[in-house]
């Protein structure tokens, strides 16, 4: 029987959304070290076992890592791409807050290739905004959304910086999003992706390409993303 504090809650749920709460006030920064279990069982007055399970199971989670013998530090966040969300519910699932600075926002019409897979005509006016995704203070990716002007008028990249693009669209348009077909590839991060996202020129990065369709099956938006090498996890269930 696992020991369980005055809430009905096992203690090593206690540790965990102890540490959980330090990762999310960005007490705890990606990189920096968490107690030791010995430490934990004496600060939370538990067992050793106790304190080493909570461990085993923020690392299952992704949330921090185990280092056979140097500790147990604080994980960089991961995306994980098999189920189609945004970039802010990706953070909100690891208890993190998303943050966003916006590079540049415009309204394009030279984009026929991206405008054709939207299926618009190729001089069709198009929303571009680029972003750069952070997650704490460390930039995660860029991220490129193209959205069709005139099905979105007076959009708002404001609001971008604070919130969902899923979000805006669903509550401000109605537009309810379904599922995506992406392409995934390797590649180097040129001069300008290298220092938006903090990393040497070259860099391999990993690109991201996604045509987002409604609930009706209309194609709605395409992104580009361009994620910093070692902030994913593809994860992918067979059957037979």
């Amino acid at each position: 029987m696992k020991p369980v504090n005055g809430d009905g809650k096992p203690a090593y749920r206690r540790i965990q959304h102890s540490i959980q709460k330090r990762i999310q006030a960005g007490q705890l920064k990606p990189g920096d070290v968490v107690e030791s279990e010995r430490e934990l069982a004496k600060i939370h007055g538990v067992s050793l076992m106790t304190a080493r399970h909570a461990l085993a199971e923020l690392a299952r989670e992704g949330m921090v890592e185990r280092r056979h013998g140097a500790g147990t530090f604080v994980a960089p966040p991961k995306i994980h791409f098999n189920k189609l969300m945004s970039y802010t519910e990706q953070m909100a699932s690891r208890g993190l807050a998303a943050r966003s600075r916006i590079v540049s926002a415009e309204t394009v019409s030279n984009e026929p290739e991206i405008a054709a897979r939207l299926s618009l005509g190729t001089a069709s006016p198009l929303i571009k905004v680029a972003r750069v995704r952070q997650a704490g203070d460390e930039p995660f990716a860029l991220e490129t959304c193209y959205l069709p002007a005139d099905e979105f008028p007076s959009f708002s990249t404001a609001a971008l910086e604070r919130g969902s693009l899923f979000s805006i669209l669903e509550r401000e348009y109605g537009t309810e999003l379904a599922y995506a077909d992406e392409e995934i590839d390797a590649t180097g991060a040129d001069e300008s992706t290298a220092e938006l996202l903090s990393i040497p020129h070259g860099s391999p990065i990993l690109r991201m390409r996604q045509l987002i369709f409604s609930t009706s099956g209309k194609p709605t938006t395409y992104v580009v993303g361009l994620y910093r090498s070692g902030r994913h996890t593809l994860l992918i269930r067979r059957f037979r």
